[in-house]
């Protein structure tokens, strides 16, 4: 439930750095070139490499390259990528949302070698494909079109089926809504290294039931969206493992023990060799996580790994940048690298392939992400924070746990630092920004650190932000709960006047709003300057938030949603609000999706500190959300019914008693309408008074449609501005 805001190469394993395939549906910020020494980008129109130590740019594809024959303009693209020969390329083009992202739209590969430009499944329906790559080997290429498989020849171009019974609920190679949004899995298909086989997802969710949304925007008739979505209570989409041949399209399935109503399978991928897959599998608790080897021969499956946890466990998306795809492997094949929780910390371990396993990062400490990993030298590059859950800087250790931690940013560069690192460990573009500076970034070599043009480093460009009015502060609650928080004072501050107070919420464990970085105490909504007006402005980060303090920290949560958070954000508010120049009766919260549902539960349960509150697109029924998410979170409903009951705002929708906006899109398919109406409806049986805005056929982002962003903004400002009225007072 968050408010959320490639490369492509052919599929073999060069280095774990990039470790990706011929695929993409996002576009990288920054393209490397397989050997690390340099970057690609598009320049217009042409495909330029620069190299990294020297700025050299070399053009290699002119745009006049991709005009598609009878066409009079190139392509316009901004995703691609070429094969580590750089004797193809692939371009995505002409792309359609699915659900989040532009994943499906067409795929044309240009030869180098005769300039020949040709568009896959071409006798497919346009904008169709999706996930195109090509195989190991170059002699062919496999895509999904409208829920099924298939591949196509690149020399004949013959497209050949390789399943037929793909439908809207049934679907091979991709995923269905929850998957996708809870897991991050879009792409869901593996080429073999040896080019015969294709590994996939089959998901049925014919047994899902539809969640109806109603667009009455588009036609004088109104026209119902069904999206197959399993609420809470419901079971998951089975899902299985499929190896298909390329020859005969022969399909040998995974016999992964376990029923599949009860599990899920958020990763796969070809176990550095043809003869197996390896996999995850989690219980549908999602507290025991089992890895399998599957032999794509007999499809028989051997479990080498398993780990649980009493409360939930993390997936790779969650420690790898969003991006759940590959497999480190590391020492020939022979070991991987994994990311577990299980001695209380966020660590690395090194796996081998009969579940040996050695502990690579130790310390009291969490790691955030995987940034790079330099088989080759011994080394896993990370970012971590062991002194401060607000900041990031990059470390590095010796994958064999024997090394010491190497702090690699410099020491005065204190706030938020993120490095996007090439093939090889060579360089990286570093950037850099704290509360009070500028973001910043630089080209660095690795593992000095120095920046490769020192009038362009950051330390000569920094811009320090002088009197800075925002301070990060800790507050320690009457549960003896210790919080991070940042708060931004308004101008011209008088100790001896009164102040409204406006806290920004988010609450739960996909997001935390506390991080020292430039610009994150920016009100998005509010139309003007808080500060100048007279507002001060808060945040902090509950027990439950993904932030760097230990599994304790995070796994409290467990079964609590709405509860303990709001608990700690109730006494955390109370502590501050104990300051003189605070008015108490100007006191204002407001957030999104799950900030949202935070916002109606702090009104709600905690009238006596919350006067006024702008709630958008909340869940205000834990019942009404996706499995996925709340049962990791808040466990099965014949176990913990009441918890979910206890944790929904609507439980407490009686004690409304400040002025409370409620805003929701109607077309919103992640938290959707029927939210909204169900707490309508509870607000109106106590007769509490209170403003809505339906956004008519709006998604979650409530984005869509000319005007609609300055209206919202303008909504929220006045709201608050009446509510909560601006300035010092005496």
């Amino acid at each position: 439930m968050t408010f959320k805001p490639l490369r492509i190469l052919f599929p073999i394993i060069f280095f774990v750095c990039t470790l990706t395939s011929f695929s993409q549906f996002r576009a990288k910020e920054i393209n490397w070139t397989t050997d690390g020494s340099a970057t690609l980008i598009i320049k217009e129109g042409n495909i330029v490499k620069t190299d990294i130590k020297t700025g050299n740019e070399t053009v290699l594809v002119k745009k006049d390259q991709l005009i598609p024959p009878g066409a009079e303009n190139p392509l316009r693209f901004n995703i691609y990528s070429f094969s580590p020969d750089y004797k193809m390329l692939l371009i995505f083009t002409n792309t359609a949302k699915v659900w989040r992202y532009h994943t499906r739209g067409d795929y044309w590969i240009l030869s180098l070698a005769t300039n020949q430009l040709t568009q896959l499944g071409k006798s497919l329906p346009s904008q169709s494909l999706m996930f195109a790559k090509i195989s190991p080997d170059g002699k062919n290429a496999a895509y999904v079109s409208e829920h099924n498989l298939f591949v196509e020849d690149l020399s004949s171009h013959t497209i050949k089926p390789l399943t037929v019974d793909g439908t809207r609920k049934f679907i091979n190679g991709t995923f269905d809504w929850v998957y996708e949004e809870e897991f991050g899995c879009r792409d869901g298909f593996r080429w073999s290294p040896d080019s015969k086989r294709i590994a996939f997802w089959q998901v049925d969710a014919t047994k899902i039931r539809d969640y109806y949304m109603l667009n009455t925007t588009d036609s004088v008739y109104s026209k119902v969206i069904p999206v197959e979505y399993p609420k809470v209570g419901w079971p998951p989409s089975p899902v299985k493992i499929g190896v298909v041949s390329i020859d005969d399209a022969n399909i040998k399935w995974m016999d992964v023990p376990g029923d599949p109503q009860e599990h899920y399978i958020p990763r796969m991928e070809w176990a550095d060799n043809s003869a197996q897959v390896v996999l995850q599998q989690l219980n549908r608790k999602q507290n025991e996580s089992k890895l399998f080897f599957c032999d794509v021969n007999t499809g028989v499956a051997k479990n080498f790994y398993t780990e649980d946890d009493t409360a939930f466990i993390d997936i790779k998306s969650r420690w790898n940048d969003d991006d759940p795809t590959g497999w480190d492997w590391l020492n020939n094949g022979k070991d991987f690298l994994w990311v577990s929780e299980k001695d209380g910390w966020r660590h690395i371990y090194l796996i081998g392939r009969e579940g040996k396993e050695s502990l690579v990062t130790k310390g009291n400490y969490d790691i955030e992400n995987i940034k790079c990993i330099d088989d080759k030298n011994g080394y896993v590059y990370f970012m971590a924070s062991p002194n401060n859950a607000t900041q990031l800087y990059l470390y590095r250790t010796k994958l064999n746990g024997k090394g010491k931690l190497e702090p690699l940013t410099p020491s005065n560069l204190v706030g938020t630092n993120d490095y996007d690192i090439s093939p090889y460990a060579k360089y990286a573009m570093h950037s850099f920004s704290n509360y009070k500076t500028y973001p910043a970034a630089e080209w660095i070599s690795l593992p000095d650190g120095k920046s490769l043009e020192e009038s362009k480093s950051i330390a000569k460009n920094m811009k320090v932000v002088e009197n800075s009015n925002v301070h990060y502060f800790k507050v320690t609650t009457e549960d003896s709960i210790t919080l991070d928080g940042w708060m931004v004072y308004p101008d011209n501050f008088d100790s001896t006047k009164k102040y409204p107070v406006v806290f920004y919420v988010y609450g739960e464990p996909a997001s935390s709003t506390v991080g020292d970085r430039f610009g994150a105490q920016h009100n998005f909504l509010y139309h003007g300057n808080m500060s100048k007006d007279g507002y001060f402005q808060v945040s902090v980060d509950n027990r439950g938030t993904p932030s760097l303090r230990g599994r304790e920290w995070r796994k409290s949560i467990y079964g609590q949603l709405g509860r303990l958070n709001i608990r700690d954000q109730a006494m955390a508010a109370k502590k501050i609000l104990e300051k003189p120049y605070f008015d108490k009766d100007r006191v204002a919260v407001w957030g999104w999706s799950g900030g949202g549902s935070s916002t109606c539960n702090l009104m709600f349960q905690h009238p006596e500190i919350y006067k006024t509150g702008i709630s958008i697109a909340a869940v205000t029924n834990l019942l009404f959300y996706d499995n996925i998410y709340e049962e990791r979170y808040m466990g099965l409903i014949p176990e913990n019914k009441e918890n979910y009951i206890l944790g929904s705002p609507i439980h407490y929708a009686k004690g409304l008693q400040g002025n409370l906006l409620f805003i929701h899109g109607t077309g919103d398919d992640n938290v959707q309408y029927d939210n909204a109406e169900a707490l309508l409806n509870e607000l109106i049986k106590y007769n509490k008074q209170f403003q809505f805005m339906p956004y008519p056929n709006r998604t979650h982002a409530i984005s869509e449609g000319e005007g609609t962003r300055q209206h919202l903004s303008t909504l929220y400002t006045d709201y608050l501005r009446k509510n909560c009225p601006p300035g010092a007072r005496d």
